[in-house]
């Protein structure tokens, strides 16, 4: 689904792991393997669901995937660093977003059970672009106005060529 398709601003609510989110699951982790890409959360799909899968190797050639289903951030970093993110449902477009450089993240597991786990560096940047898009928060929503009016031009402009 490509922006800006109303489902990016809606937040999934959290249920428990039963056959409907194993299979987003898996459609996701097939997805992100296919694409190599950093991460997809279940709405890229076209499912308001609280699914994400992230890559949680800390090469980024690498590619660890974790399926995180109603993943929530549990404490982040007080430093802070910007780095470049983007998304699939605006392909080509890229931003400067700051993020904390660690986060503790919950989640449940394929089993349904609670988890938790740290992430750093870029899989922190990964796990919370995620996650808030599970929450309904496009990258673009951590802009200001005029930079977010910038990307999506940009972004634009490259589409029409």
């Amino acid at each position: 689904m490509l922006y800006p398709d109303e489902r990016l601003g809606q937040r999934a609510q959290p249920r428990a792991v039963d056959d409907g989110l194993l299979t987003i699951g898996r459609r996701l982790l097939e997805a992100a393997k296919a694409a190599n890409a950093y991460g997809l959360a279940a709405v890229h799909m076209g499912a308001v669901a609280p699914v994400v899968v992230i890559s949680a190797a800390s090469d980024p050639a690498k590619r660890e995937y974790v399926v995180l289903y109603n993943p929530e951030t549990l404490t982040v970093a007080e430093e802070t660093a910007a780095g470049p993110e983007g998304s699939v449902s605006m392909p080509g477009a890229e931003a400067q977003i700051v993020r904390p450089v660690w986060a503790d993240v919950a989640y449940d597991d394929e089993a349904g059970q609670r988890q938790t786990q740290r992430f750093e560096g870029l899989p922190a940047r990964i796990a919370l672009h995620e996650i808030e898009q599970v929450n309904g928060v496009f990258f673009l929503d951590r802009l200001s106005r005029l930079k977010r009016d910038m990307v999506i031009k940009k972004w634009r402009k490259r589409a029409a060529d």
